[in-house]
C-alpha cells in the first residue's frame, strides 16, 4: 500500500537530500511532549546497573578531549548573513550539569558530554589544529609554508567560515592553500564556499584534493532515493524532537547538523593510487585511499614528519554504521577492518598522533595502538561473529538477538554502539552476504503489515485483550513484547488512538534505554509522530548551483527515471536525442516498458524528439528553478521533432511529498 502522496510534476526537476534543519531546542528540563512520561521504574534500573558495570573509572578520553584547548567564541551560537541561526551549542548546555539522567543511556550522556568540546584546539604545537562543536564534523587545520591546509570543511559555509576565522583570530590570519575532502560525505565538504572560492581554485591559488571516485559518490548515494532518505534521517537525526534529556542529546560522532548553506568545489587534484605521497606548502604528505569503508571513497592521511595519522571518519570514537538508518548501501565491515590494519601496520606503529574528522585525537603510540586496534577488531568480530552464526543457521530476523560484542570490547569505549549498534550492523553484515530473506518460505513474499495486522487482532482477541495484555507488559518493563503486539494493533487500526499512545510510551522507554544516539533518536521521534502526526516537512530545496554543476547529466537523468509512475507510462514508446553542444555530450533517452533510460556517447537516427541544449542551461533545470520546457521557451537551447513527448513525459512524472507517514495513523 502507498502511504505517500504524489502529484503530477510539471516540469522536469529533481531533488538532492540535502540534510535538513533541525527542530529549536525546548528548555532542558522540560519534557518535548506533555503527553509522554519520564524514565519508568524498569529503565531507572537498567541505567543504574550499567553505571556499575561499565569502565567509568578509565578517563582518558575526557582528558584527550579537553587537552589543548586555545579559545572559544564570544557567542556559543552562529548566525546566518540574515541573522537565523545554524547553529546552537547552548541547547546543550545540560549536558555541562553535574547531573546522572535516567532518562540516558549511562554510556551516551557520557559520549554527548565529550562531544560538548566547542572552540579551537591545538593537537600539534604551531602544525595542527582542530575547531570542534562547530557542526557534527571537526574542521582540522595544518600550517603551511604559508598558509592553511584544510581538511574537511564542515557541512555548511557559514560554520565553515566561523570556524576558519576563529583559528585566524588566535593565531594570526593566513590565507588558504588546500582544501582536502577526506571523503564523500556531505558534511564534510559542504561548507567549502565559506573558506575558499571557485576562481581562487580555478586560478591555481587554492588545491582541492580528494580520494578516487569522490565526485560520483558525492552525487550518487543521495539522488536516486534521496526523498525516502531524507524522512528517514529526520528520525536518525532527531530532527523533529529538541535537544534536552528527555530528548536528542547527541549524533554520537557530533552534536548535530547545522542548517546553513551547502555547496560544492570540484577536486582539482584527486588520489587515485592506494598510497600517493605529495608535498603541499611545504608539508609532507602521505595519502591512503581506503575505498568501501565508512564511504564508498574515503582516505585517511600520514604526515611521516610529524608522525601524525589523520583516519578521517574510518576510525571514530565509536563503532559507527554498517548499515546507517537513514538509508544508504550497506557497508563492508570486513574491508573496513582489513583498511584499519593495513594503516596500523604502516603509520600506526609509528603514529604518536592520531587526529579524526569526529570527536577528539589521541596522543602517544600505545594509547593509539589501542585504539586502532580496539576498532579493527569490533569491525571484524562483527562480520565473523555474524557469518560464524549465520553458517550455523541464525537468520536475519534472529541475528541481532543473537549477536554479542565481545566483553573484552565492550569494556573498551572505542568499541561501544555509539552510532551503529549490533542491532542494526549485524543485520545488515548478515543482508550483505545473504540477503533479506531468512530461508522461510512463509516470509519470502510476506503480506505487508497493514494486511496482516488485522488477522493476528483478531486472533489474538481484538483490541481490549490486546491493551490489556500490552499494559501490563509495559507496566512490568517488558516494552520489546508490548512493541510486538502493539504495533499489530496500530497498523490493523490506524486511528486507534490510546494503542499509539501506549506504543508511543513503549517507544519512549525503548528509546531512554538504547545506547546508540542513532536507535534512541528513531524512537523518541517516532513516539512523538505517533502523538502528533508526522512533521510536515517544507518543500524540498532546490539543488544549490555548486552541487548542480557536480551531478552529471546522466545522473541528472537517472535520478528523473525514479519519478516515472511505470503504470501511467506503460503505453508509452518514445526516443530523444539530448545534446549538449559546450560539453560536447550526446544522449540518447528512451522510454519503454514503462520505464526510462539513457545511454551516453550515442544519438539514435530515428528520434522522436531532439533537444539541443547546453550543459550550463541544463543546470538551471537541474536546480529546481526551471523546466525543459521553459528554458526551451526562453530560447536556452532548440527542439526539433515531436515536441508533445516533452508533455508525455511531464504527465508520468511524479513529486514526492516529504512528508509521507512511516507509522500507520500518523498522516497529517
Amino acid at each position: 500500500m502507498l502511504r505517500s502522496k504524489s502529484s503530477r510534476l510539471a516540469g522536469l526537476s529533481v531533488l538532492f537530500f540535502m540534510l535538513g534543519v533541525y527542530a529549536s531546542a525546548a528548555s532542558a528540563q522540560d519534557h518535548f511532549n506533555q503527553k509522554g512520561s519520564g524514565p519508568s521504574s524498569s529503565t531507572v534500573q537498567l541505567q543504574s546497573d550499567l553505571r556499575s558495570s561499565l569502565p567509568f573509572e578509565d578517563q582518558r578520553d575526557f582528558e584527550e578531549s579537553s587537552r589543548g584547548f586555545v579559545a572559544e567564541p564570544d557567542s556559543r551560537q552562529i548566525l546566518a548573513a540574515n541573522g537565523r541561526v545554524v547553529w546552537d551549542m547552548t541547547r546543550y548546555d545540560f549536558l555541562l550539569e553535574d547531573a546522572d539522567y535516567d532518562s540516558i543511556h549511562p554510556s551516551l550522556q557520557r559520549q554527548a558530554t565529550l562531544n560538548m568540546n566547542f572552540g579551537l584546539y591545538e593537537v600539534v604545537p604551531d602544525f595542527l589544529y582542530q575547531v570542534r562543536g562547530f557542526d557534527l564534523a571537526n574542521m582540522t587545520l595544518v600550517k603551511g609554508d604559508t598558509g592553511w591546509i584544510l581538511f574537511d570543511v564542515l557541512l555548511t559555509s557559514e560554520t565553515a567560515a566561523a570556524a576558519l576565522a576563529l583559528a585566524n583570530e588566535q593565531l594570526g590570519e593566513l590565507p588558504v592553500r588546500a582544501v582536502i575532502y577526506s571523503h564523500s560525505h556531505i558534511d564534510h565538504f559542504g561548507g567549502v564556499r565559506g573558506v575558499i572560492s571557485q576562481e581562487d581554485v580555478e586560478a591555481g591559488l587554492v588545491l582541492v584534493i580528494a580520494p578516487s571516485g569522490f565526485m560520483e559518490e558525492a552525487i550518487a548515494e543521495n539522488v536516486y532515493a534521496g526523498n525516502a532518505m531524507s524522512r528517514r534521517a529526520g528520525l536518525q537525526y532527531g530532527r523533529g524532537i529538541p535537544s534536552g534529556p528527555y530528548g536528542q542529546v547527541d549524533s554520537a560522532i557530533g552534536k548535530a547538523l547545522a542548517a546553513g548553506t551547502t555547496g560544492l568545489i570540484a577536486p582539482s587534484l584527486v588520489i587515485e593510487d592506494d598510497y600517493e605521497e605529495h608535498v603541499i606548502d611545504g608539508v609532507r604528505l602521505v595519502f591512503q585511499n581506503t575505498p568501501g569503508t565508512e564511504a564508498p571513497a574515503e582516505m585517511n592521511t600520514w604526515f611521516p614528519e610529524q608522525k601524525v595519522f589523520w583516519a578521517a571518519e574510518n576510525i571514530t570514537a565509536t563503532v559507527h554504521n554498517v548499515y546507517t538508518l537513514r538509508g544508504a548501501l550497506v557497508r563492508d565491515a570486513l574491508q573496513w577492518s582489513k583498511q584499519i590494519n593495513e594503516a596500523l601496520y604502516r603509520f600506526g606503529r609509528e603514529a604518536e598522533v592520531l587526529v579524526a574528522s569526529h570527536n577528539w585525537p589521541r596522543w602517544g603510540n600505545e594509547r593509539i595502538q589501542q585504539v586502532m586496534r580496539t576498532q579493527r577488531d569490533a569491525y571484524a568480530n562483527l562480520n565473523n561473529q555474524v557469518l560464524n552464526l549465520a553458517n550455523r543457521g541464525v537468520t536475519i530476523n534472529e541475528i541481532h538477538n543473537e549477536y554479542k560484542v565481545p566483553d573484552s570490547l565492550a569494556q573498551q569505549w572505542s568499541a561501544r554502539q555509539y552510532h551503529g549498534s549490533e542491532f542494526h550492523n549485524s543485520r545488515a553484515v548478515l543482508n550483505r552476504y545473504l540477503g533479506y530473506w531468512d530461508g522461510n518460505p512463509a516470509t519470502l513474499a510476506p503480506l505487508s503489515p497493514s494486511d496482516s495486522a488485522p488477522l493476528y487482532v483478531e486472533m489474538m482477541g481484538g483490541a481490549q485483550a490486546i491493551m490489556t495484555r500490552a499494559q501490563s507488559l509495559h507496566d512490568s518493563g517488558d516494552y520489546r513484547l508490548a512493541m510486538e503486539i502493539l504495533n499489530k494493533l496500530v497498523y490493523a487500526q490506524p486511528d486507534n488512538g490510546a494503542a499509539k499512545d501506549l506504543l508511543a510510551s513503549v517507544f519512549e522507554q525503548l528509546g531512554y534505554q538504547y545506547e546508540s544516539a542513532s536507535m534512541r533518536n528513531v524512537f523518541l521521534a517516532s513516539a512523538q509522530e505517533l502523538r502528533n502526526g508526522a512533521p510536515t516537512v517544507a518543500a524540498a530545496r532546490g539543488t544549490s548551483p555548486s552541487l548542480a554543476r557536480a551531478m552529471t547529466t546522466s545522473q541528472w537523468w537517472d535520478a528523473v527515471a525514479t519519478r516515472v509512475d511505470s503504470e501511467q507510462a506503460d503505453a508509452m514508446n518514445f526516443t530523444m536525442n539530448f545534446i549538449s553542444p559546450d560539453t560536447g555530450q550526446n544522449f540518447v533517452v528512451e522510454m519503454s516498458g514503462g520505464t526510462l533510460s539513457n545511454i551516453e556517447g550515442y544519438l539514435s537516427d530515428t528520434p522522436d524528439v531532439t533537444i539541443t541544449m547546453d550543459r550550463s542551461d541544463l543546470e538551471t533545470v537541474i536546480m529546481g528553478q526551471g523546466t525543459l520546457a521553459s528554458q526551451l521557451q526562453a530560447g536556452a537551447g532548440t527542439v526539433a521533432g515531436n515536441q508533445a513527448v516533452l508533455l508525455e513525459l511531464a504527465s508520468v512524472l511524479l513529486t514526492f511529498d516529504s512528508s509521507f507517514e512511516i507509522m500507520p495513523g500518523t498522516a497529517n
